[in-house]
């Protein structure tokens, strides 16, 4: 057993270094599927893959961290520490279910301290069939100029013209405007993609591969950025499925931690287009899927906004000059991470007890 602290890192490839030491000390074999494209320090980047248990299982649980990016700083702390946690594993093991622990899905991101891939796409609103017609986000359209203007930061003008749009529509229609994803706009946020990126199509694989010879299947994905500071809010990731939100809600919920969802409004989240958890209905017919987006808060939601307007502004803009860009990657760190012993012990807590909850909702009945 490690100490909380130090299963979390506040880079990416010192993330890396620990789950891989992680999944060696666990005696665990890792399949490293490596990205084109080199780090923010100009370290190799991988999608890491690491299966704790029988290959041939019928219940997997999948534990993933970094889908978005910046956001890996919590979801690998979560992944190392269990791969140390002997009480954890013995428990999976003893009922019979496979573990499979995918650090960094979006590992570009992670490493360059942004919420995107490479292609400036938000990896959860890029699982389409990209050879139909993709929606359009009116709202954002009306939004995006004044998102990303020409000058960081922004105008008093600028802050005046959100503000009023806001006072018109409301504080929970701008989140939705912006959030839900958008597919017309390359350089804005949110976007969804005009193709699969190499992290949907990576994770593809590794669904392939790993999870489908699986029966019953349970995925927590590992978030952060919504919602009171420490507090996980467990959001249903599923298809909008009466039965499978009512195992969801039976594994997961209780009267001080019900299980949200996108569907009802119940959710600090808004309504999303293109989600990753489609995958696992494509390339994992067989199973009976029970997800949920473990969403941990940090910074209030407009705060958390104005991080990512920054760090759009910032891609948007590489020749800014170092004494602007460097407040601009802090603020997206804090967006996402709270580098305090608390939210860490706080963070822990709640995943290793929804990891719990997993191995007995997937072998109940069995």
């Amino acid at each position: 057993m490690i100490g909380i602290g130090e299963a979390f890192s506040s880079r990416y490839f010192l993330a890396r270094q620990k789950f891989l030491q992680a999944c060696a000390s666990a005696g665990l074999a890792v399949r490293s599927h490596v990205h084109p494209l080199k780090g923010r320090d100009g370290e190799e980047l991988a999608m890491d893959v690491a299966l704790d248990g029988n290959p041939n299982a019928e219940h997997m649980l999948l534990v993933t961290s970094g889908c978005h990016g910046v956001e890996g700083h919590c979801g690998s702390g979560v992944q190392v520490f269990a791969l140390h946690d002997d009480e954890w594993r013995e428990k999976a093991r003893s009922q019979g279910v496979a573990v499979l622990y995918i650090h960094a899905l979006n590992p570009h991101g992670f490493s360059h301290g942004r919420r995107v891939t490479n292609e400036n796409v938000d990896l959860n609103r890029n699982f389409f069939d990209f050879e139909q017609p993709l929606p359009v986000n009116e709202a954002y359209a009306s939004l995006h100029p004044l998102l990303l203007p020409d000058t960081w930061p922004p105008t008093d003008e600028n802050n005046a013209a959100i503000a009023a749009w806001i006072a018109q529509n409301g504080a929970q229609a701008y989140q939705a405007a912006v959030t839900r994803g958008q597919y017309q706009f390359e350089d804005g946020m949110f976007f969804g993609g005009i193709a699969p990126t190499w992290s949907n199509k990576t994770f593809r694989d590794v669904l392939r591969t790993h999870g489908q010879r699986a029966r019953r299947l349970a995925w927590i994905d590992i978030h952060t950025g919504l919602g009171p500071n420490g507090i996980g809010e467990r959001i249903f990731a599923c298809r909008d499925d009466k039965q499978a939100f009512a195992r969801a809600d039976a594994w997961w919920g209780s009267p001080g931690t019900p299980v949200t969802s996108i569907y009802d409004g119940s959710s600090a989240s808004a309504f999303l287009t293109g989600l990753n958890w489609s995958a696992i209905y494509e390339e994992c017919p067989k199973a009976e899927y029970t997800g949920m987006a473990l969403e941990f808060g940090t910074q209030p939601l407009l705060e958390v906004m104005a991080a990512l307007r920054g760090d759009h502004w910032l891609h948007n803009h590489p020749e800014a000059p170092e004494e602007l860009a460097n407040p601009i990657r802090g603020a997206m760190l804090s967006a996402f991470y709270t580098d305090t012993d608390a939210w860490r012990g706080q963070i822990v807590s709640q995943a290793r007890q929804s990891m719990f909850q997993a191995i007995d909702g997937l072998t109940a009945n069995a």
